[in-house]
C-alpha cells in the first residue's frame, strides 16, 4: 500500500476484515505516531509501542474472526491504540451521576405510534460529535437548555424505545470497559463480556433500527459517543437492541425537563 494511502487509512480509523499490509508493524507504528501526533520521549516510546502492537494484533485477530462470521462488528486501530485497556477506562470512562438525586416518573404516551426505526439526526435534532477530554461526568450546569429536572425511565428497552420514538434523543449510560468497545469500528456491537448492570460511560441514544431482516440479532440502538468522529462510525455505534438490556443500555436512561 502506498504510504500516503496507509496514512490516510490510519487517520480515518479504517481497517479491512483481515488487514494485509506490505509494511512491517514498525513502519505502521511510525505512521500511526505521525497521524496522531504522539511525541514520546525515549523512556516512554518503548512500552507505548509494545502496547500499540499488542492492540493491533488483537484487532487483526478479531477482524479475521469477523470475516468468518464469528462477530457482528468490526474493530479498527484508532487514537487510543497506545493505551492499555485499564488506562483507557481510567481516562475516558468513569460515568458518575449525582448521588441522592432521583428523577420524576416516566409516563408512557398510550396511543403514540411507534415506528420500526428512528434516526433523530435526519430531523436535525442531534448536534455534531464532540471529542471529550477526560472522563464524562454528569453536570447540570452544562445542560444545553434551562433544565429544571429529569425523568427516569424504567429499566426496560421497551420503555426506552417508546421514549426515543416519541420524545427524541435519550441520555443513557453503558458498560464500555471492554477492549472491543475501545476499538469498535462498525456493525452491531454485541459483546458477551458486557454487563447489563455495571455502567461506566455516558452516551446518547439518537435512534434505533435493524439491519437486513427484522430479527432480534439484527436490531440495534443508534448511539452517539463523545470520543471524536474518528472513533466508530463517524463517532457513532450501533449497539445490540432487545437482547436482555445488552451493556446496560436501559439501566440508567433519562431525559431532562425544561
Amino acid at each position: 500500500m502506498n504510504p500516503s494511502l496507509l496514512l490516510t487509512a490510519l487517520c480515518l480509523g479504517i481497517a479491512s476484515a483481515a488487514p494485509k499490509f506490505d509494511h512491517s508493524l514498525d513502519t505502521q507504528w511510525k505512521l500511526w505516531k505521525a497521524a496522531h501526533r504522539k511525541p514520546y520521549d525515549l523512556n516512554e516510546e518503548g512500552w507505548r509501542k509494545a502496547v500499540w502492537k499488542k492492540n493491533m494484533k488483537m484487532i487483526e485477530l478479531h477482524n479475521q474472526e469477523y470475516s468468518q462470521g464469528k462477530h457482528s462488528f468490526s474493530m479498527a486501530m484508532n487514537g487510543f491504540g497506545d493505551m492499555t485497556n485499564e488506562e483507557f477506562r481510567h481516562t475516558m470512562n468513569g460515568f458518575q451521576r449525582q448521588k441522592n438525586k432521583k428523577g420524576k416518573e416516566f409516563h408512557e404516551t398510550i396511543f403514540a405510534s411507534i415506528p420500526p426505526s428512528v434516526d433523530w439526526r435526519e430531523k436535525g435534532y442531534v448536534t455534531p460529535v464532540k471529542n471529550q477530554v477526560g472522563t464524562c461526568l454528569y453536570n447540570p450546569n452544562n445542560s444545553a437548555a434551562n433544565e429544571t429536572g429529569f425523568v427516569d425511565l424504567p429499566k426496560q428497552e421497551k420503555a426506552l424505545m417508546k421514549a426515543v420514538a416519541t420524545l427524541g434523543p435519550i441520555s443513557v449510560a453503558v458498560d464500555a470497559h471492554n477492549p472491543s468497545f475501545q476499538f469498535y469500528k462498525s456493525g452491531i456491537y454485541y459483546e458477551p463480556n458486557c454487563s447489563s448492570e455495571s455502567v461506566d460511560h455516558a452516551v446518547l441514544v439518537v435512534g434505533y433500527g435493524f439491519e437486513g431482516a427484522d430479527s432480534d440479532d439484527n436490531k440495534y440502538w443508534l448511539v452517539k459517543n463523545s470520543w471524536g468522529e474518528h472513533w466508530g462510525m463517524n463517532g457513532y455505534i450501533k449497539m445490540a437492541k432487545d437482547r436482555n438490556n445488552h451493556c446496560g443500555i436501559a439501566t440508567m436512561a433519562s431525559y431532562p425537563t425544561v
